[in-house]
């Protein structure tokens, strides 16, 4: 059995549900994101095409190192093995609701 790790982390974007796979996932520098690295697809010599995989094999094609904001993570999974990377669309039933983030507002008094 192979001592590599394999990560899948489900995360939001722009109003989709991500679920890709990764040998590496940590806090790194950049303050409030998780770095993935290492990302994994299935073999293209599957005779199924997965649509929605081939989609994110062509968004994250380029990539080496991936920041996702915390507050966008819904779950980070170590893994046996990998499955299928998929993205669909999130809604309004599907009760995932963003991590609430502070912000302050400017020009804004309370009365004394």
């Amino acid at each position: 059995m192979s001592d590599e790790r394999i990560y899948k982390i489900i995360f939001q974007n722009q109003g989709n549900v991500y679920e890709i796979y990764a040998r590496n996932v940590f806090h790194g520098d950049m303050f409030g994101f998780i770095e993935v690295e290492q990302l994994i697809f299935g073999e293209r010599s599957s005779v199924v095409v997965d649509p929605s995989e081939e989609n994110l094999k062509t968004e994250f094609k380029d990539v080496e190192r991936s920041y996702i904001p915390m507050h966008s993570i819904i779950r980070i999974d170590e893994v046996k093995k990998e499955g299928t990377a998929k993205m669909t669309e999130a809604k309004p039933g599907d009760n995932i609701t963003p991590f609430p983030v502070y912000t302050k507002t400017t020009g804004e008094q309370t009365p004394d």
